[in-house]
């Protein structure tokens, strides 16, 4: 592929339809944050991301018979599948881990740090070709979480900086996920499937990571911390990561990851009006910032961009 060619899903442009879905993932994972921390009196965070995937599985099954996806047949993607499962397991272990050691705040900020890596790698891997002002995009739209979220914070020692590098290896561990299904036969594959190996995968991994972490539950939880668990299990992993799935092999991988930038001004958002947090100025000026950075990021391309025939046409 010549320097100057992009994929035909890099070329395409994001259409009406993939950002409505895109704001309403962005919202939906926002909250989820918000869930986590209110289960995690009742339920530790491995287990919480055990009972995720393995309430997320059965979802995944039901959906994909209903559609037709022959879940065990030899596509080509088995070795692809497993890779991503494996490190989409890791990537929410060492999230998790980062967060024993780092504040909620700077985590989001250096998780979401992973639109970088994806750009990257979308340079590097898939041959996507950022302008200057894509890039400018994607410092703005990270200058506005870093302003939303608040940071830099004071009293930063030798262990939050290790909780950072933490977060910051989830956030290219999150980002490879992106890249492999762009670069591998499982953008041929359903997204129910692609998705299925993730979570398959990841339930051992979690059982492992409680394991040795010397999680229990001590308790009963409650019945908000049960409803929100569902909500992390059916609705987060089971539907809205399998339209993020779908819409990965359809669009620009940089383009869709610019967007997950909004997620975190949506977590504060729900801590407004949850957990009646305080909401600044700050935040309409980081809002504006972030709005700024995906127009730059999302403006159609020249007419002079050229874009790589399809072999399958």
């Amino acid at each position: 592929m010549s320097a100057t060619s992009i994929t035909p899903s890099a070329a395409r442009a994001l259409s009406p339809g993939a950002i409505a879905l895109m704001l309403m993932l962005c919202l939906s994972w926002g909250f989820n944050q918000i869930a986590v921390k209110l289960v995690l009196p009742d339920v530790p965070p491995m287990l919480q991301a055990l009972a995720r995937s393995s309430g997320a599985l059965p979802v995944l099954l039901i959906i994909g018979w209903a559609r037709g996806v022959k879940f065990f047949e030899r596509d080509g993607t088995l070795w692809a599948g497993v890779a991503n499962g494996i490190i989409f397991g890791v990537e929410f272990v060492l999230i998790y881990q980062g967060l024993l050691y780092t504040s909620a705040s700077r985590a989001v900020v250096f998780l979401y740090i992973a639109p970088f890596f994806v750009a990257l790698g979308s340079y590097a891997f898939l041959g996507e070709r950022l302008r200057a002002s894509q890039w400018a995009g994607l410092a703005l739209s990270f200058a506005g979480v870093a302003l939303a979220i608040g940071v830099p914070q004071a009293d930063v020692d030798a262990k939050v900086l290790l909780g950072d590098l933490l977060i910051v290896a989830g956030g290219a561990l999150w980002a490879a996920t992106t890249l492999i299904v762009k670069a591998t036969p499982l953008i041929r594959a359903p997204a129910e499937k692609g998705l299925g190996y993730q979570v398959a995968i990841s339930i051992p991994i979690f059982v492992m990571a409680a394991w040795f972490s010397g999680e229990t539950l001590t308790h009963m939880p409650s019945a908000l911390s049960l409803s929100l668990l569902a909500y992390q299990a059916f609705w987060v992993v089971g539907l809205t990561f399998l339209l993020w799935f779908a819409l990965v092999k359809a669009y620009s991988a940089s383009k869709l990851s610019a967007f997950t930038f909004i997620t975190p001004l949506f977590g504060v958002a729900a801590s407004y009006f949850i957990m009646h947090d305080k909401l600044t100025l700050a935040f309409a000026a980081a809002a504006l910032l972030v709005i700024a950075g995906l127009y730059l990021v999302n403006r159609p391309e020249s007419a002079r961009a050229e874009v790589a025939p399809d072999p399958n046409v």
